[in-house]
């Protein structure tokens, strides 16, 4: 927003009060600009001249009094002599006070300034009271000082409203102020408290840099554009907010010096590369947060407020936001320590966990949720459907870079049917390695099980051998051909009713095969042998037994069904069945015996997988 500057600064030579005939001590040092018509400024005029003057004024003149000093009892004056008594109030129209001293109260209470009013460095060294005053023009504050409490209660702002640079050394006070149009705090400085309490921003409102040394009221304050932030220093807030802002709230490049609780309601947060230096608790409600590179030296918590906040046990009128999502998403923590982050029921599915630190440190607590896997069956080699688990943002740009998704349309919603884009789709400069994602998978799985949720915990273990699965450079030839069997036999020993049906496929052609070659005919006989010898004695006998007979005719009944059925069930413990085999039915047990359990250790694996807790 540029500076309002509702009157043209004069030349230099015009803010000297040259007064002639006035007290030249007086007049020493005053760049106060001459009065019309006089040759000295309001302050230094004789009070004969001072009297025509201000008896010359009428409701809603236009004045120029810059650089000139003022008593409290010549605002008083000036005031009188501005004095509108159909509507019962000063009446000002377009106003330079620029670089004005007021050495005593400044009593602005309750003056329509109908044009364009600046303040511009102005000093105020006693309290400066604008409360309910009406600004209809720009008002501008630019480097304007003030020593004493600034009270701005109730004052309506219709045009631009700056006060850049300004410096507020008492309490800066804007209880229920409206501010219509743009306005600007950019790098004021907050010496003592400053309370905007209920204020109203419908511009655009701007607090870059500013330094807030005291307490910082913004309970309830409305945003219904954006509210900026950015490099704001917060030095003694305890609390921010509650804030509703329509749109956005920027608080990138902040310092919060000590313990605070943030409270917004915001359609989007920005904390890039936010700085705070002791705890904090940032409650959120319908946000979209970006925490990228923000510095957390204690303890962070972003928690999705379950309701409306209140102020002074009254729910705030979230009126600002209507037809918004009440949840929040975090969409990045790129370059965080995530050590000291804990993320409260966040919606996770779009954020960004590549480049944070110490991610298997991260804290998630109650209902966060992530991206899942599309809906829809996909066609790629062979037709297959993705079985619902959670992803990471992460995985899901790689694979719609690796599918050759087409680049979606500005503001597009996401279909569950695909894999959703990154933000730079379709560069594959800008994908993701699935190695690196391999290892995103790995520390958060971590984070799930100190957590105690093994389900959470299971998905990001399926995402992680995915990972490995695919990535050609990081895994082994050997090691890749493995996770292609481990994944598809039970799916990493996460898929149950995967490992069941191979392990009932692997029964059934065990049935099969055994009724087919690995049962004889019939049972082999025993037949004894022995030599009786001559004139009597003790006789040996040689039991031998005929050797099992390949099946002929019919081999598929009922009979060998059942004997087959019973080989291959206790084939799956590792018992066996005493039943008589061929040779080939030997070997069948053989590779049942091994095959089987395998299967049925993996179905037994991933069930405990998912239930375990």
């Amino acid at each position: 927003m540029a500076h309002p500057n509702p009157v043209p600064p004069p030349a230099p030579s015009m803010w000297l009060c040259c007064g002639h005939g006035a007290n030249a001590e007086d007049l020493v040092g005053c760049r106060g600009v001459q009065v019309p018509g006089r040759i000295a400024c309001l302050a230094h005029l004789t009070e004969t001249d001072r009297d025509a003057y201000l008896d010359g004024l009428t409701p809603g003149a236009d004045i120029d009094h810059r650089g000139t000093p003022f008593t409290e009892p010549l605002v008083e004056s000036l005031l009188r002599a501005l004095h509108d008594p159909t509507i019962g109030r000063p009446h000002f129209g377009a106003s330079s006070f620029q670089e004005a001293h007021f050495s005593g109260a400044a009593m602005f209470r309750g003056v329509l300034f109908s044009g364009a009013a600046s303040f511009q460095g102005a000093g105020f060294f006693g309290d400066a009271f604008f409360d309910e005053a009406q600004f209809s023009g720009d008002a501008g504050f630019h480097r304007a000082q003030f020593a004493g409490d600034a009270l701005f209660d109730k004052a309506q702002f219709s045009g631009d409203a700056d006060f850049d640079e300004a410096q507020f050394s008492g309490e800066a006070r804007f209880y229920v102020a409206q501010f219509s149009g743009s306005t600007s705090y950019e790098g004021a400085r907050f010496s003592g408290d400053a309370r905007f309490y209920r204020a109203q921003f419908s511009g655009q409102a701007r607090f870059r840099m500013a330094e807030f040394s005291g307490d910082v009221w913004f309970y309830e304050a409305r945003f219904s554009d954006d509210a900026d932030f950015y490099a704001a220093q917060f030095a003694a807030m305890p609390q921010f907010g509650p804030v509703l802002c329509a749109k956005e709230i920027d608080l990138s490049g902040a310092v919060f010096e000590v313990p605070v609780t943030l409270e917004i309601a915001a359609r989007r947060v920005w904390c890039i590369r936010t700085r705070w230096e002791s705890t904090a608790t940032l409650r959120l409600r319908y946000a979209i947060v970006d925490l990228s590179d923000a510095v957390l030296s204690f303890p962070v918590a972003v928690t999705a407020h379950p309701a409306r906040f209140t102020v002074m046990d009254t729910a705030a009128n979230e009126s600002l936001l209507e037809g918004a999502e009440s949840g929040v998403r975090v969409t990045s923590v790129r370059g965080v320590d995530a050590m000291h982050l804990v993320l409260t029921d966040i919606d996770l599915s779009d954020c960004l966990f590549s480049g944070a630190f110490h991610l298997d440190q991260l804290r998630l607590e109650g209902r966060c949720t992530f991206a899942l896997t599309p809906t829809s069956l996909q066609r790629r080699i062979r037709l297959s459907r993705w079985t619902r688990r959670r992803t990471l943002a992460e995985e899901h740009h790689w694979r719609a870079q690796s599918a050759g998704q087409p680049v979606p349309t500005p503001y597009e919603v996401p279909s569950p049917r695909q894999w959703r884009v990154g933000p730079h789709h379709p560069d594959p400069g800008f994908a993701p390695d699935p190695e690196d994602v391999a290892a995103l998978y790995r520390q958060l799985r971590k984070a799930f099980e100190d957590g105690k949720n093994e389900p959470g915990a299971a998905d990001f273990y399926y995402g992680e051998m995915e990972m490995r699965r695919h990535d050609h450079t990081g895994t082994p030839l050997g090691e890749r051909f493995l996770l292609w069997g481990y994944w598809l036999l039970s799916g990493y020993g996460l898929r149950a009713l995967r490992a069941l049906g191979w392990l009932a496929a692997a029964m059934l052609v065990t049935i099969v095969l055994l009724m087919r070659s690995g049962l004889p005919n019939d049972s082999p006989r025993q037949e004894a042998v022995g030599t009786v010898p001559f004139g009597g004695g003790k006789v040996t006998f040689e039991i031998n037994k005929t050797d099992p007979q390949n099946p002929t005719g019919d081999r598929f009944t009922g009979k060998r069904f059942e004997k087959s059925l019973n080989v291959t069930l206790n084939s799956v413990v590792f018992r066996s069945s005493g039943q008589d085999l061929t040779t080939t039915g030997t070997y069948i047990e053989m590779v049942s015996r091994v095959a089987e359990p395998v299967l049925l250790g993996l179905a037994v694996l991933a069930v405990r997988n998912r239930v375990k807790r």
